[in-house]
């Protein structure tokens, strides 16, 4: 099942764009991959874990951490929390 995973990656030029896309073209279970620059927004489609998405894409040593802070699905910002 395809999953969309929405991250915030810390990216100032056009090299660092270039390196966040190496790493997932490489990435089993990415399907496609969306980046915005200007937002800091890399958006992330395909069966691949969201927590293997984050540490694939911080391995660029850019900041990387999902959209909002929030849990690894981007779909729904007010999440309640629940006790682990």
């Amino acid at each position: 099942m395809a999953e969309t995973v929405v991250l915030k990656v810390g990216m100032s030029c056009e090299g660092c764009v270039g390196a966040v896309k190496r790493v997932l073209g490489k990435m089993q279970g990415v399907e496609s991959f969306d980046i915005d620059l200007k937002e800091q927004k890399v958006t992330v489609r395909g069966t691949a874990a969201p927590e293997a998405v984050l540490q694939t894409v911080s391995k660029t040593g850019k900041k990387t951490e999902f959209w909002g802070e929030a849990a690894p699905t981007a779909a729904a910002p007010a999440e309640t929390t629940a006790s682990a």
